[in-house]
């Protein structure tokens, strides 16, 4: 079974499934903030606002969105990130 995302190489997998917003936005947000530019994260929902909230998040904090896919009410975004990691 083909699942999104599996044209770029995701280095990693966030699960949000069960969860509703904020979290899943939260959730990937954070996961976001620790890897490099270009580095591609799924995120996978059920929250139905993620639809409007993920896309959102990425226009403002300046990530790519790469795909996004509806399949039997899970939703999963790719997203690459825009920035460096930040130094703790």
């Amino acid at each position: 079974m083909k699942r999104c995302g599996d044209k770029k190489k995701v280095a990693e997998t966030v699960d949000a499934s069960g969860l509703m917003c904020p979290e899943p936005v939260m959730m990937l947000r954070n996961a976001l903030r620790n890897v490099d530019a270009g580095t591609y994260l799924k995120l996978i929902a059920t929250d139905p606002s993620t639809l409007r909230d993920i896309p959102t998040m990425c226009r403002f904090m300046h990530h790519k969105l790469v795909s996004q896919e509806e399949r039997e009410g899970c939703f999963e975004f790719v997203v690459s990130a825009r920035g460096a990691k930040l130094q703790s």
